[in-house]
């Protein structure tokens, strides 16, 4: 009975959104653990399966910085953005193109649906631009410091996307641009997320995280904001309470929401099935981040 009563309240959502667009940004230790990227790969099928076009963007932060070490690199962030040189970016495109798309590509046809893996190279997904200069301010002292090749999205060509998703693919996409010069950069990929689902015309993105969402207090898990507009969000982040690699998950939700996608949500890709939970529930779990007088919604 109880499982009559689940399909039961998924079905009103799976008839809202057959046949749109959601975009899922897979990070943190979803990532990691083999468990759990078994379980939110098959859950990302039944999407599909139910009549949704799940499109995947995949990070690598603790690949990336882990491989860094071997290479005897210390990594470098500067509000959650990691400064990235050339021999960064060869890390990084080996750790993202070569290591983790292949992984999650091969998860989805190991449980039978069609993954296509592509990089912002391919099929002139992603063009970037070279992010300036950042300001911050080091031992009391304000400074300028650069980047290097990390990069911030000037335009997405979905096409590509469409064409796979109509053919009945899941495309998995890694976040590594390029310039109208050629140049290979390095993009946050909540940022990447944000402006696909924004440009595919998604009706929902979804970023999985370590954390159960927005918290006013890190070390208080009870102090979870279910539900938040978008300038409520950007106060916490002048405010302080928002900080490292929570604000560019934030500026992430904002922009699609400017974009036009109807919901965006931050939740925690540690607890199994959470995509689904956030989907097809009513009470859904993590951080929403919604245009409270959207007359969509």
């Amino acid at each position: 009975m109880n499982r009559a009563e689940v399909l039961t309240e998924a079905l009103p959502y799976i008839e809202e959104f057959h046949g749109s667009y959601v975009v899922i940004k897979y990070g943190g230790h979803a990532m990691l653990n083999e468990e759990l990227k078994d379980t939110t790969i098959r859950d990302t099928i039944l999407l599909k399966y139910v009549g949704m076009k799940p499109i995947i963007v995949h990070g690598g932060g603790p690949e990336i910085t882990a491989a860094m070490e071997k290479f005897g690199k210390k990594p470098e962030f500067i509000e959650g953005l990691r400064v990235t040189d050339e021999e960064t970016m060869d890390i990084t495109k080996m750790v993202l193109v070569g290591k983790i798309n292949t992984d999650i590509v091969s998860r989805i046809n190991k449980f039978g649906s069609k993954g296509a893996g592509l990089s912002g190279k391919d099929g002139g997904l992603i063009i970037g631009v070279k992010r300036p200069a950042q300001r911050v301010t080091r031992d009391g002292v304000e400074q300028e410091v650069d980047m290097g090749l990390v990069g911030e999205v000037k335009r997405i060509n979905p096409e590509i996307l469409q064409i796979l998703t109509e053919r009945d693919y899941i495309p998995v996409v890694s976040p590594v641009a390029m310039s109208e010069e050629g140049t290979s950069l390095n993009i946050n990929s909540d940022t990447v997320a944000g402006e696909i689902a924004t440009a595919i015309g998604a009706r929902k993105l979804i970023i999985l995280t370590d954390v159960d969402g927005v918290l006013r207090d890190v070390k208080d898990k009870d102090s979870l904001i279910k539900r938040i507009s978008p300038d409520e969000a950007e106060k916490l982040i002048s405010e302080g309470v928002v900080r490292g690699s929570m604000i560019p998950k934030i500026r992430a939700c904002t922009t699609a929401l400017k974009g036009g996608v109807e919901k965006t949500h931050i939740i925690n890709g540690g607890i199994k099935h959470s995509i689904l939970l956030e989907i097809f529930t009513d009470q859904g779990i993590g951080t929403m981040i919604w245009n409270k007088d959207d007359s969509r919604i």
